[in-house]
C-alpha cells in the first residue's frame, strides 16, 4: 500500500515556480529545487517526474492561474476602464520582482522544446480571446468604436502588455511605462462624434 504524501503539492509547485522564475529553466538546479521545496531528490522525482516534467506542472499551473486572473480582471465593467486597469498594473508590476513565467519559457524554451511551445501559444491564445472580448464589450459599451476590428485592438493590447513586462524588467521606469499603458488606451479608436 502506498504512503500518502507527506507534503502539499501546491505550496511545492508555488516553491518550484518561483526557483524557475527566478533562474529560469537551465539556470535552477537540482539542488536549488531540493532546496526551495524542502524535498529531497527522490521525493521530488516520485511526486512530480524528472526536472523538465515538474516545470511542465509548474507551467501549466501557472499559466492557468494567470490566465484566470487576466481574464478575471478583464471581465469587469466598463469594459474599457478594466482594460485601463489591467495596463496600468502590468506596466506597476513589471519592475519588480521576478519575470512571468510564460514569457521566460517563451523566451528560452518555446522554440526548442514542443511540450513548452504548445503550452505557451494554448496561453497567449486565450489571452488575446480575453482582451478581444472587452474591447467587444467597450465597443458594445459605447466606449470603442464599433467598426473597429476587437481581434486586433485586442491583440494589440496583450501585445502592449507583454511589452510593458518586458521593458519594466529589462529597467524601464514606473513612470515611462505608465505613459505607455496611458497612450495604448488613449490610441483605441473612439466612436465617431455623434452630427445634428
Amino acid at each position: 500500500m502506498a504512503r500518502p504524501r507527506e507534503f502539499d503539492e501546491q505550496a511545492v509547485l508555488d516553491a518550484a515556480q518561483q526557483a524557475f522564475r527566478t533562474h529560469g529553466y537551465a539556470g535552477t538546479s537540482l539542488q536549488e529545487l531540493m532546496a526551495a521545496t524542502g524535498l529531497g531528490k527522490g521525493s521530488l522525482y516520485a511526486a512530480f517526474g524528472d526536472k523538465h516534467a515538474l516545470y511542465l506542472r509548474v507551467l501549466d499551473d501557472y499559466a492557468r492561474r494567470n490566465v484566470a486572473r487576466v481574464g478575471d480582471a478583464l471581465e469587469r465593467r466598463p469594459a474599457l476602464d478594466a482594460l485601463h486597469r489591467h495596463l496600468l498594473a502590468v506596466a506597476r508590476g513589471s519592475t519588480s520582482g521576478p519575470s512571468c513565467l510564460l514569457a521566460s519559457s517563451t523566451a528560452e524554451l518555446a522554440d526548442v522544446d514542443p511540450d513548452v511551445g504548445r503550452r505557451v501559444e494554448e496561453a497567449f491564445r486565450t489571452l488575446d480571446g480575453c482582451f478581444a472580448r472587452a474591447v467587444a464589450r467597450a465597443q458594445d459599451e459605447g466606449d470603442v468604436d464599433p467598426a473597429a476590428d476587437p481581434e486586433a485592438l485586442g491583440g494589440l493590447l496583450l501585445a502592449v502588455a507583454r511589452g510593458l513586462e518586458a521593458l519594466g524588467h529589462a529597467g524601464a521606469s514606473d513612470a515611462s511605462l505608465v505613459r505607455t499603458a496611458e497612450a495604448a488606451i488613449g490610441a483605441l479608436p473612439r466612436p465617431p462624434a455623434r452630427t445634428g
